[in-house]
Parts: structure tokens; sequence; C-alpha cells
């Protein structure tokens, strides 16, 4: 049986088929969300952003696996340097953040402050998490939404304003 390591460690599995398998381990039960959260936490960012990816694959299958100490270690990574890091952490709070409504102010200005990032690719996950957390309907939406607008101001592309518009409009 091959463990986190072993799979990130491999140099002839590709990077898609790491996440496949490190995903694969947590819906069968072969490692703990906690193992994963540990194995990310001592690795270089190319296997981090591997294993924040793997955690979204499987909490999309299986959001229940999703823990609090999940939400709190994706919340953190958002601030990472590495943009891969910045865009899997955001993606695995929009797939979670239904679970833990009263629990994302941390990750609300973490996604905030990922939404004026230089890279496409970090902004667009950052909306698509924030997105879903305004779809929520919380008392947060007083000041989510306004928030919201005037990043769509100022933000130039427009697949991005999109994300903010549809769930602004739900």
């Amino acid at each position: 049986m091959m463990n986190i390591e072993t799979v990130l460690a491999d140099k002839q599995i590709r990077a898609k088929a790491k996440v496949e398998a490190i995903s694969k381990m947590l819906l069968d039960e072969e490692v703990t969300l906690v193992d994963v959260m540990k194995a990310a936490k001592v690795s270089k960012d190319s296997d981090k952003g591997t294993c924040i990816e793997a955690i979204q694959f499987a909490t999309k299958a299986k959001p229940e696996l999703a823990s609090l100490d999940c939400l709190k270690f994706v919340t953190e990574t958002l601030l990472e340097k590495a943009p891969r890091v910045k865009w899997e952490s955001a993606k695995v709070i929009a797939t979670i953040a239904h679970l833990y409504p009263d629990k994302l102010d941390k990750a609300i200005g973490n996604l905030l402050t990922n939404s004026e990032f230089p890279g496409t690719v970090v902004r667009w996950s950052a909306a698509l998490a924030l997105g879903e957390i305004v779809k929520l309907k919380t008392k947060r939406n007083k000041d989510l939404v306004p928030a919201l607008e005037a990043i769509i101001r100022r933000e130039e592309d427009n697949a991005i304003k999109k994300i903010y518009l549809a769930a602004i409009k739900m």
C-alpha cells in the first residue's frame, strides 16, 4: 500500500495522477484528512498544492470529510506565496463553505485579499469561493455584497466579474 509521501516523491507519477491517487486514498479511508494536511504542511509548494487539490477532489465527492480543522488549514494556506496553493485552497473553501456558514470570517478576509492578487487564476478561485459564500445568504452578505460590488468595478477580467455577478444575483 502506498502512502502520501511515497506518492508525492514518485517521479514516475504525473501531477494529476498524484492528486487522483491521494484523493482516492482519502475516499477509500486509507489515509485521513489529518494525514494529508500534515503531509502538505511539510511539503514544498508543488506538493502542498497537490495535497490541497486532492482534498478538494475528495471533499467534492464526500463533503462530510471536511472538518473544521480542514477549513482552518485552507484558510491559512490562502495567504501562502505560491499561486497554486492559494487557488487550490480557495477551491476547497468553495466546496466546503456550506458546512461551516458561521465559521467563514477569516476565510472571507483572506479571499478578499486574494481578490487583488495579480494572477488571474488566484483571483478567479477567490471569486468562486466568495460567490459560494454569498450564496449561503448569511448575515455577512450585508457587508460582503458591497465588497464584491467594489471588486466587480475594479476587476478587468470578464470571466471573474461574471462569477461575482452570478453569485450576487442569487
